[in-house]
């Protein structure tokens, strides 16, 4: 007005206007059409949903993460890997975090450390495929511990570390163990990364939880979809 010609928008009104060729245009601020969402954007962001949601839970634990513009970017490049989970976009599901194998824990320039779940003269134990004489100076262990959780139908992934000391490492047949009734449980999974100073390795996690597989399954993406208004081709 006035001879004055802004671009902007008016929000109450729903409008933005704009000059093109001498001429002010008024549109609705809002499009009518459905958000495009393909199946592989959808994938995507339930991948980061998750992502966000396990990375809740581990930033207290201080990880390690190198890669990357920071820990997170670090963390988020190797969790985004891991299977899709599919949540509704409200209710108690919404912001869920699952415990599944691959998740890491550690981003590192040190080797990672093999490890699996397996036995020690019957007593469950975490195997750890690393000689005691293979340890330099200054090499230390911490475990980390993920627990699956559903509070108030609410699935989430508890996180807990704690430094290991020598003398509770076993030696075995290949490497070492760490030997305890606790890691026969199957809502909870472990890694244990060697540190050495600033350096670590870079490990996952292993468990027998499959408590998570039930929300991977077509069934549950389609219901998940639902939620979000569905997919476009």
């Amino acid at each position: 007005m006035n001879g004055i010609m802004v671009n902007g928008s008016i929000k109450q009104a729903g409008l933005t206007f704009y000059t093109r060729a001498g001429q002010t245009v008024v549109r609705v601020a809002h499009s009518q059409q459905p958000r495009r969402c393909s199946r592989r954007q959808f994938d995507s962001r339930m991948r980061m949903k998750h992502t966000t949601a396990l990375w809740a839970g581990l930033r207290g634990c201080n990880p390690t993460f190198v890669a990357g513009r920071n820990v997170f970017a670090g963390f988020a490049t190797l969790a985004n890997r891991l299977p899709v989970v599919y949540t509704p976009r409200h209710g108690n599901l919404c912001a869920a975090s699952f415990l599944m194998p691959g998740i890491p824990v550690s981003g590192g320039t040190m080797m990672p450390v093999v490890q699996h779940l397996g036995e020690v003269d019957g007593t469950p134990a975490l195997l750890v495929g690393m000689s005691r004489t293979a340890l330099q100076e200054g090499d230390r262990f911490r475990l980390y511990t993920l627990r699956q959780e559903v509070n108030g139908g609410r699935p989430s992934v508890s996180f807990n570390v704690r430094d290991v000391q020598r003398n509770e490492l076993r030696n075995v047949d290949g490497g070492m163990a760490l030997v305890d009734s606790a890691f026969g449980d199957d809502m909870a999974g472990w890694a244990l990364v060697l540190t050495n100073h600033d350096r670590c390795s870079s490990q996952t996690v292993v468990t027998r939880c499959r408590y998570y597989l039930p929300y991977t399954t077509d069934e549950a993406m389609q219901a998940a979809v639902a939620t979000y208004g569905g997919l476009t081709r």
